[in-house]
């Protein structure tokens, strides 16, 4: 299977021809760290999480005293096995692992390497770490508590759109959280009887399956489950949700900046960010096991007015007066 590698190669010129850099110079750049930066989304419409990333890493310049080599999965999990294997055989200084599945996948492949992971599920949970507090091992990282937050965007979306009888749930069951994610939703849906229709998509096709069924069940809003597969796709989920003029919500800001019309969720940016902070910290010198997971300290309630305008929804005043951000 090809892995998908982004490179940065600098070749310095002079008068035309390459220059030779001393002996000196290119042992010192051999002793330069490099960071593996393990990523269940794409390149290019993660670009702004890059850049958060960078931001967070203090003290470290890309291609001064640091190197990042970058692997993408592009929302395929079964790659980030072998995209793992080719960082460690790099003999990466510590692995920023983001996302559930590919903080699960560094961490199966090395005990010995430091491991940063961002993840919408509970890290202990899922044994990235033995407790918050103290993780232990060589794994710790940022939890932004995502995944379980699928009941409180079921309980928004009904609070916007109450005549919805019936409720589609679009769900990735390739997911490392889908099962939870379900249970969540099913106890959630039973305590305030709210129907529901629950879909799964694996693939691009199945996402065009899934928003055609909606059309023939007259199904009324629509929750997307919190998934990187689904994220690598945002501009085609919310397409088909506008086309099919269904109300939707999202656990990213990112899907309601691209025309969606609600979102309900920390800040993934921040998330990467932490995570570029605890990066710098390790290759300073301190050990995953002595840094305790970050929590999210808010949850932003983000709306697309425009959107909401478009599909005939009049916003309740109490909800927004919840909302963090307005997008028109």
């Amino acid at each position: 299977m090809a892995i998908h590698i982004r490179r940065r190669e600098f070749v310095f010129t002079l008068g035309g021809a390459a220059a030779v850099w001393p002996l000196s110079a290119r042992a010192q750049q051999a002793t330069v760290p490099v960071i593996g930066f393990l990523s269940a989304r794409s390149p290019g419409e993660s670009a702004s999480l890059e850049t958060a990333f960078r931001k967070g890493d203090a003290g470290y310049v890309e291609g001064r005293n640091v190197h990042i080599a970058f692997r993408w999965a592009e929302g395929q999990y079964d790659r980030l096995q072998s995209l793992t294997t080719d960082l460690i055989s790099r003999q990466v200084a510590v692995i920023a692992a983001l996302s559930t599945p590919a903080a699960l996948a560094a961490k199966a492949a090395t005990t010995t390497i430091p491991i940063v992971f961002n993840s919408g599920t509970d890290p202990v949970k899922l044994g990235l770490v033995a407790s918050l507090n103290r993780p232990g091992g060589n794994v710790t990282g940022v939890t932004f508590f995502t995944a379980p937050l699928e009941p409180k965007r079921l309980g928004l979306l009904r609070e916007l759109i109450p005549q919805a009888d019936l409720v589609a749930v679009l769900l990735n069951p390739k997911y490392p959280d889908a099962d939870v994610q379900l249970k969540d939703v099913q106890e959630a849906t039973r305590e305030i009887g709210q129907r529901t229709l629950m879909l799964t998509a694996t693939t691009d096709a199945e996402i065009d399956s899934a928003f055609a069924a909606l059309a023939q069940q007259r199904v009324g809003a629509l929750m997307v489950g919190a998934d990187p597969f689904f994220d690598v796709r945002r501009e085609r989920i919310v397409a088909l949700a506008r086309r099919h003029d269904v109300p939707a919500i999202y656990h990213l800001r990112e899907y309601v900046v691209a025309g969606g019309l609600l979102s309900y969720g920390a800040s993934v940016a921040e998330s990467y960010r932490q995570v570029g902070i605890y990066t710098g910290r390790i290759l300073q010198g301190i050990k995953p096991a002595d840094l305790p997971v970050m929590r999210p300290t808010r949850f932003e309630l983000v709306i697309n007015l425009k959107t909401a305008k478009a599909l005939g929804i009049e916003v309740p005043p109490t909800l927004l007066a919840r909302v963090d951000e307005v997008i028109e």
